[in-house]
């Protein structure tokens, strides 16, 4: 008989410089394999998985693996002349969102601290839930940073509070679950150069895979948009195909705005009604997205600006996490089609949707006859219950927004770029 339970390795994380003399990978005691990212001057190009045998690989068997997979892009990206960077006299402020996770807010502030810039820089840290009192007592260790407390629950409301109170000419944002390199703000921020980019979203990679719950987010595509660099503008968002997948280009755990786009009455702030925390699951980002491409603007996603995401590690916390996802997804074309009159939603909730979940099943279907159940049937089920529950998500996320009221509005800087 098949066993229905997937069995996902336990893997671990390791990175390797191109240029440098690779060395064996040690300290692999337990794991079943190693996914290993390969950077050329600080910037991913890829990653391959290799077996572990014993505690070790050897680096004669890493050296193969790597030019085997990644030589060309090992060569192509040798000959990539850098983009022209943000001129250092812009100023730039980076808002973090937090609720109640102390540990990895301090985590995420150090990082930050040790940021590798000449530019004027602040950091905005929201407090989405006040009465808790974990956060204050972690910014004591980090002066200079301000504190803003938002109890209207909800990713979009405190986001919004941060943009507001941030004072930089470039908006970026991270969550307090992610760790970023030195070089990360410079990087995600190079794009702005071009006066025609009004956002930039970059790579989110996975700071461990210790458990099965954090083997499949990746399984199921990962929270990153791969290694190759993207521009969107409005020929993309009006040729799809279908509604603009505004979804893929990224997310605000890894991303950046110019200042002016919340003070432009076509995109403005974040809808509240959208993202986590709120009952309609996520989508906030996307959403806002879909209203400077709209706008007539450029987005882009830039691979060299990555940061370490620490996915979900129990099964439970990535049901609610795909739950979520979903019906959030759902909520984002509702909302272009009841605010913004895109009739292409319509098309993917009505056919593409239902047709997706049908192919997902056959595929787990042929799977479980070969024998072979990478992907848990529960958390397909997850899925397509959530995209159900969409419609009331959002209609209750209405409700509460006309209930607790819209964010502060925002006011442009005296200095933006």
């Amino acid at each position: 008989m098949v066993d229905l339970r997937p069995r996902p390795p336990r893997a671990a994380i390791r990175s390797v410089e191109v240029g440098t003399d690779v060395q064996p990978l040690s300290g692999l005691g337990g794991c079943d394999c190693v996914r290993v990212f390969v950077t050329q001057r600080g910037r991913p190009i890829g990653f391959t998985d290799l077996s572990v045998e014993g505690a070790s690989v050897g680096a004669e068997r890493l050296r193969e693996a790597i030019m085997r997979q990644l030589g060309e892009r090992i060569a192509a990206a040798a000959a990539v002349v850098p983009s022209p960077a943000l001129p250092p006299e812009v100023p730039a402020s980076v808002v973090v969102a937090t609720y109640d996770r102390p540990a990895e807010l301090a985590r995420c502030l150090r990082a930050l601290r040790a940021q590798e810039t000449r530019r004027p820089l602040d950091v905005v840290v929201v407090d989405n839930h006040p009465a808790s009192g974990l956060t204050p007592p972690v910014l004591a260790d980090f002066p200079g940073v301000t504190l803003v407390a938002e109890p209207r629950r909800g990713a979009a409301y405190a986001r919004n509070a941060g943009f507001v109170a941030a004072r930089g000419a470039v908006l970026a944002c991270t969550d307090d679950d992610v760790s970023v390199p030195p070089g990360w703000l410079e990087a995600l921020i190079a794009p702005f150069a071009d006066e025609r980019v009004m956002a930039v979203t970059g790579n989110i990679l996975p700071l461990e895979l210790d458990t099965p719950a954090q083997w499949f987010v990746e399984t199921y595509g990962g929270l990153g948009r791969g290694f190759e660099r993207r521009v969107f503008d409005r020929a993309w968002f009006e040729d799809s195909g279908g509604p603009a997948p505004t979804w893929n280009i990224g997310g605000t755990a890894n991303a950046a705005f110019r200042a002016r786009a919340f003070a432009d009455p076509s995109i403005g702030l974040m809808d509240e009604a959208l993202g986590p925390g709120m009952p309609s699951g996520v989508g906030e980002d996307s959403y806002l997205f879909y209203r400077i491409l709209k706008a007539g603007h450029r987005i882009v996603y830039e691979p060299d600006a990555w940061v370490w995401h620490r996915h979900r590690r129990d099964m439970r916390a990535l049901r609610r996490q795909m739950y979520a996802y979903a019906k959030g997804h759902v909520a984002h074309l509702l909302t272009t089609w009841l605010r913004d009159g895109d009739r292409r939603a319509l098309s993917r909730l009505g056919i593409r949707l239902p047709r997706w979940h049908v192919k997902q099943l056959e595929r787990w279907a042929v799977a479980r006859v070969r024998g072979e159940v990478p992907y848990p049937l529960s958390l397909m089920l997850v899925e397509l219950a959530g995209h159900l529950a969409g419609p009331v998500g959002l209609w209750r996320s209405w409700r509460r927004v006309r209930r607790e009221g819209r964010s502060a509005p925002y006011v442009l800087a005296a200095t933006p770029s």
